[in-house]
C-alpha cells in the first residue's frame, strides 16, 4: 500500500486529495479522499483505475489532480499496463515515438492539466501521427 498527496487544478489554493494505492487479487484499487469524502475504484492497472477516479470523483468538481497520470500529453503503452501495473507512462508528442517515462502519480514542470477525454483524445492523435510517418 502506497499513499500519495496530490495537489488539484480547480479548488481552493493549496488544496490537496489523498490517493491509496493498492493491489486486491489481481484487481488495482484507488481510494480517493476527496473534501471529506472517499472513493475507492479497482481497475486492471492504476492508470485505469486513476481515470476511473477522476471521471467519478474529481472531475464532477471541476478538478484535475497535477500528476502525470492526468497530464495531456500522457499515456501508457500496453507493456507499462501490463508489466507495470500502469504505474509509469510515456510522455507524448504528436509526430513522435515515446521515449520517457514518468511516474504517474509523479509531478513535474511539463504537466498540462487535462480532463480523462482531453487525454484520451490527445493520445488517440498522437497514435494517428505515428502512423502517418510509417505510411
Amino acid at each position: 500500500m502506497e499513499q500519495h498527496s496530490l495537489y488539484v487544478i480547480g479548488g481552493a489554493d493549496d488544496e490537496q486529495i489523498m490517493i491509496v494505492q493498492d493491489l486486491v487479487g489481481e484487481n488495482c484499487r484507488l481510494t480517493c479522499t476527496v473534501r471529506g469524502e472517499i472513493h475507492h475504484v479497482e481497475a486492471p492497472d492504476y492508470f485505469s483505475a486513476l481515470q476511473r477516479i477522476r471521471k467519478r470523483a474529481l472531475e464532477p468538481k471541476g478538478l484535475i489532480p497535477f500528476c502525470y497520470g492526468a497530464s495531456l500529453k500522457v499515456w501508457p503503452s500496453a507493456m507499462s499496463r501490463d508489466m507495470g501495473k500502469g504505474l509509469k507512462a510515456y510522455k507524448i508528442e504528436t509526430g513522435a515515438q515515446a521515449t520517457e517515462l514518468v511516474g504517474i502519480f509523479e509531478e513535474g514542470p511539463d504537466i498540462i492539466p487535462a480532463s480523462v477525454a482531453m487525454q484520451e483524445e490527445f493520445s488517440r492523435e498522437w497514435i494517428e501521427s505515428l502512423r502517418k510517418l510509417i505510411r
